[in-house]
């Protein structure tokens, strides 16, 4: 399986571009710290598609703290000097836009694929969701069955 969880910020403005088929692309890169050595940093290249790509190009700044799920891509190509160059970038399924520059972490907003979806601030009690559950139903001691 092919899948890659990135938590970093933002270390450049997104660039948005569209192919010759009408296709919004938009890469941008993470800047993530390593998990046992703080001091080291990766920037790791993102790209996203379609609906994806345009709210990222729409909504991310540069400096952003961001959550990104999605698959490891390597390519190769020749440069202009007809050098081999080979690149490694992570193709997004689905970006979670975090805190910004300057802005509390208090949740963020989602986006994944063609679907937005925001995300709940705080849990709900466990009250609420029991509430939910029993969908209006009327809870009396006296006519509960046991």
């Amino acid at each position: 399986m092919n899948k890659v969880f990135l938590v970093g910020r933002v270390s450049q403005q997104p660039e948005q571009r569209t192919t010759n088929s009408g296709i919004s692309v938009t890469t941008f890169t993470v800047a993530v710290n390593r998990r046992f050595n703080r001091d080291q940093t990766d920037f790791i290249r993102v790209v996203t598609w379609r609906a994806l790509a345009d709210n990222c190009a729409r909504y991310l700044v540069k400096g952003q703290q961001v959550s990104v799920i999605g698959e490891l891509h390597n390519e190769s190509y020749d440069d202009a000097n007809g050098q081999r160059r080979y690149r490694t970038e992570v193709v997004a399924d689905e970006v979670e836009f975090l805190a910004r520059p300057g802005a509390a972490a208090s949740g963020g907003t989602s986006y994944s694929g063609t679907s937005a979806r925001s995300a709940v601030p705080s849990a709900p009690s466990e009250e609420d969701l029991f509430a939910s559950e029993m969908g209006g139903v009327l809870m009396d001691e006296e006519e509960l069955p046991f």
